[in-house]
């Protein structure tokens, strides 16, 4: 599988608001690998809601992973080592389940390109979407500074990541964007 980042950069909105990858199980579904859910309670959130910018994608779910499933880390580094190869994503079982989590990944980023997404807001601590931290690969619910692939992908390809606990910086990046 293409682990080369592609390099699309998507242009700053002048006119409709600028839309928002948000991670899915940011105030929706239960769709975690536990059945759960991650809540945002923010008026920039509902804001951004009303204004219609919030465009939920799973990058899990896309990749045709089910609902419950195996908690997942990542091994040998972060989101950077998974996209150039010398790290995997694993279940607690062992499993290697890295291809699984690139190809969420590519298509996160399909989305957010043909969506029109200039940021995007995930959820910080996974191996998809963490932006600031990830757990550290042992099981033990030890964490590290670290990317999810996700996340990774997304710089990679121009488009700016926050966590779901920065949505205030998020919010003056995207104003000062369509400013």
């Amino acid at each position: 599988m293409d682990r080369q980042p592609v390099h699309i950069f998507p242009a700053p909105t002048n006119g409709p608001a600028a839309k928002i990858l948000v991670s899915g199980c940011l105030n929706g579904p239960p769709i975690r690998y536990n059945q759960t859910n991650v809540a945002v309670e923010s008026p920039v959130w509902d804001r951004w809601a009303a204004e219609g910018r919030l465009v939920p994608f799973c990058a899990e779910l896309a990749a045709g992973m089910l609902i419950p499933r195996r908690p997942a880390e990542i091994l040998g580094g972060d989101g950077t080592n998974v996209r150039s190869g010398t790290g995997t994503v694993v279940e607690d079982t062992g499993a290697d389940i890295t291809d699984q989590f690139v190809e969420g990944a590519q298509l996160a980023v399909a989305e957010a390109v043909r969506r029109g997404c200039v940021a995007a807001v995930l959820t910080d601590g996974s191996p998809s979407c963490g932006s600031t931290y990830i757990y550290d690969g042992s099981f033990s619910c030890a964490t590290k500074a670290g990317t999810g692939v996700v996340a990774q992908m997304l710089i990679d390809n121009g488009i700016r990541v926050f966590s779901e606990t920065e949505l205030d910086v998020a919010d003056e990046f995207i104003q000062h964007l369509e400013s």
